[in-house]
């Protein structure tokens, strides 16, 4: 005959497994972590499709330029050529702050993101900035 469960072991049982879920490592990709967004966290909004984020001529060939409001960054590493990633850190949710010398940086703690592809060049974080897809259109950058 199995042990019968008593309040105490069935409150110890729910606690750790409530303590289990609310563990995470570097943002995760559930709730408000990850990208920083709320809902199913793939591409924009669907109310924001076709929305003019900046002028071309607004971003640095070589750099590229935080649209904080947006949680955006868009780079241009070869004239021409523009990219566009979650201005959401990985590591632990802050907006970055700019992009120089070739690296998207986040001031929170020190994570710097290569502007060509997103991927990690210097930690704390581990997974690289979430691409956004946009489309240029004549000197106008829009959200795809």
């Amino acid at each position: 005959m199995a042990p019968r469960a008593t309040r105490r072991t069935v409150l110890l049982a729910t606690g750790a497994a409530a303590l289990a879920a609310g563990c995470g490592s570097d943002g995760g990709n559930g709730g408000n972590g990850g990208d920083g967004r709320d809902g199913d966290g793939g591409g924009a909004p669907p109310d924001t499709a076709g929305q003019e984020l900046i002028s071309a001529a607004d971003v640095p060939v070589g750099g590229g330029t935080v649209l904080a409001d947006e949680k955006i960054v868009v780079t241009q590493p070869e004239e021409g050529g523009f990219k566009a990633f979650s201005a959401v850190c990985t590591h632990q949710s802050c907006v970055v702050a700019d992009v120089a010398d070739g690296t998207i940086n986040c001031a929170c703690h020190g994570s710097r993101f290569r502007i060509t592809d997103g991927s990690v060049e210097q930690g704390p974080a581990t997974r690289p900035l979430p691409e956004e897809r946009i489309t240029v259109e004549g000197n106008s950058i829009r959200r795809a």
